[in-house]
């Protein structure tokens, strides 16, 4: 597995938020974490990537042998490290970059500024370059928006450029948070098929999303969270057939 979360309880005060939760994630797929809100999806997410300490369990992260991306060897590669108790930023490093519910992009800097500040891993003017320009082939919009405020940018181009500056990171794993929020079907149809492009270029996602018919259409693998526990774990293909989570998350 490239990434495994094993019996992860996570408490805010009194209130418990994660109960015993675990999952797996290998590498190459997408896999969707859905449930209603309050299930605690966002919450696992922001575990993951360090934001949040567990009370128990693991995060474990074993990624495939020594790996080199063309430009450099990433020497991490083939090392199990547990997750938790590191940083975010020593986290971003191991390969690993999550995009926030709400986008949180800086409204006042542009949308290049925004860009490099999730470059901050990479190594050299050379390979900045290299990565902002994969980021401009998968959203077009942002190579003419370059110069612009980021605040003035529509909801989907917003949603664009966090995604973006997630990659700038060249991430083995994305961590995707709510990624159709308040965008318009059309919109959502076009970030979809973007999610499928950056793990066909050969990122792993972990996707957490309301949309359920959408999540489960893009994904491999799901998982359905309830209350803070993982209720339902299969292929994407048999949770669209399922009959609870059809009653529960698919108005059918």
């Amino acid at each position: 597995m490239l990434l495994s979360a094993t019996n992860l309880t996570v408490s805010y005060g009194a209130i418990t938020a994660l109960h015993d939760v675990s999952v797996d994630i290998a590498p190459g797929e997408i896999v969707a974490l859905i449930g209603a809100n309050g299930a605690g999806k966002t919450t696992l997410l922001r575990t993951i990537s360090g934001l949040l300490r567990p009370a128990s369990g693991n995060v474990t992260w074993c990624p495939p042998a020594a790996e080199s991306d063309g430009s450099r060897t990433l020497e991490y590669f083939g090392a199990t490290r547990e997750l938790v108790g590191m940083r975010t930023d020593q986290i971003v490093q191991l390969g690993i970059s999550h995009v926030p519910e709400g986008r949180q992009i800086f409204a006042d800097l542009t949308v290049r500024d925004n860009l490099m500040l999730g470059a901050f891993v990479l190594h050299g003017r050379r390979e900045i370059d290299a990565e902002l320009q994969r980021c401009f082939g998968l959203f077009p919009v942002l190579l003419e928006r370059k110069h612009q405020r980021a605040g003035t940018l529509s909801g989907g181009e917003q949603q664009m450029l966090a995604m973006a500056r997630a990659l700038m990171g060249k991430p083995r794993l994305l961590l995707l948070d709510e990624p159709s929020l308040g965008l318009a079907p059309m919109v959502v149809r076009q970030i979809f098929q973007i999610i499928r492009e950056i793990n066909q270029r050969g990122a792993t996602l972990f996707l957490v999303e309301q949309n359920a018919h959408m999540a489960l259409t893009v994904a491999h693998r799901g998982y359905v969270l309830q209350s803070g526990r993982v209720i339902l774990a299969d292929s994407a293909a048999n949770l669209l057939e399922n009959p609870e989570v059809k009653r529960a998350y698919l108005g059918g």
